[in-house]
């Protein structure tokens, strides 16, 4: 049952998955962008949305596991998106947040369906850190995040995740974040805990992405960037980026 978590785990690191979001990208688009990610190397998809307004999202799901083999994750904006198709769901905690709904309320509705369709969930503490502006994530969930500039509050929350028996650690700055998650933070992050740091929101740049994967994240999210370029030279030299640092 928990497979794909092995092989998240598992995978050569520092790895590199970019993150699809239906609502700006249609079906078709999200089709080929999914194809030549895994052509030139990337590591692994998410899919989601803060809002969620293209309502078809399973059956592009469904469409881009006919087609691909690597994994592919439901990212959920709030546990809103929900397809069988996938390989796993990361079932998000906003441990960051005070929001009640983000905290029990989302996973209790979304639990029956996970299980009744056997989806694969990984339990993933997602932390919103300080990003310079307010982002989609922040304004949708009425979270405050983290201030960027404070990791003792990051370390208290990232153990509290370990002892609620999280398998894995989200930090995020937020989609088209004026500033990815800093570099003190993630160091912060890696000394604290074992768990595997997943790290998205505002790295723009393949050299901004090597810095991350140095402080000690094991997986970089790019999203936006991508949306914004649609350019296939840019998504080969992040992977090459990331994938430079591998021992």
């Amino acid at each position: 049952m928990n497979h794909i978590y092995k092989k998240l785990i598992n995978m050569p690191k520092p790895a590199y998955f970019i993150l699809i979001d239906p609502d700006k990208s249609g079906p078709d688009e999200a089709f080929h962008l999914a194809q030549k990610a895994e052509k030139l190397g990337v590591d692994g998809i998410l899919i989601g949305s803060s809002i969620l307004m293209h309502r078809e999202v399973s059956d592009c799901i469904k469409k881009l596991k006919e087609q691909i083999k690597i994994p592919l994750l439901i990212f959920p904006g709030i546990l809103n998106t929900f397809s069988p198709h996938a390989d796993a769901i990361l079932f998000l905690n906003m441990i960051s947040s005070r929001n009640a709904q983000l905290l029990i309320g989302e996973q209790v509705r979304a639990a029956p369906l996970i299980r009744k369709n056997g989806l694969e969930a990984i339990s993933t503490a997602y932390i919103l850190i300080e990003s310079g502006k307010l982002t989609s994530v922040q304004y949708i969930s009425n979270s405050l995040p983290i201030p960027r500039d404070k990791p003792d509050i990051l370390a208290a929350h990232i153990m509290a995740a370990e002892y609620i028996g999280m398998k894995m650690i989200y930090l995020e700055a937020g989609s088209g974040a004026e500033r990815p998650v800093p570099v003190d933070m993630i160091k912060q992050a890696r000394s604290t805990t074992d768990l595997p740091i997943i790290v998205g929101g505002g790295i723009r740049t393949p050299e901004k992405a090597t810095v991350i994967a140095e402080a000690g994240a094991d997986i970089i999210v790019t999203g936006t960037v991508l949306e914004k370029n649609n350019d296939q030279r840019l998504l080969s030299e992040f992977v090459q980026a990331i994938h430079s640092l591998r021992k």
